[in-house]
């Protein structure tokens, strides 16, 4: 199981490189971190593994607040923040998926 404390430069580039094909599923702008938003990307957390957002510049905090922010609400870690854009990775609790090989 990977975490915040475990996680090795190798997994966290691994990580960084499969995500560089993933578009963006969420954007956090100047309204922050909504309940809606956690639950939506807790629920893509479960179905992807790997998600990327977005954060636009009229965002309030910089996009390594978000992503550790959001990191804590969801128990996920965070890969990278690269510009704008977050990357987040948690394994996903479901039998017989296909679970990204790190």
């Amino acid at each position: 199981m990977i975490t915040r404390d475990t996680i090795t430069s190798k997994q966290r580039s691994k990580l960084k490189g499969i995500a560089s094909t993933l578009p963006a599923i969420a954007q956090i702008g100047k309204g922050g971190i909504t309940e809606n938003m956690v639950k939506s990307l807790d629920e893509a957390l479960e179905a992807r593994e790997l998600i990327k957002i977005n954060v636009l510049q009229n965002a309030e905090d910089t996009p390594w607040d978000f992503v550790e922010n959001l990191a804590d609400l969801l128990d996920a870690v965070p890969i990278a923040v690269i510009g704008r854009k977050a990357i987040l990775y948690r394994r996903s609790s479901k039998e017989n998926f296909a679970h990204i090989e790190v």
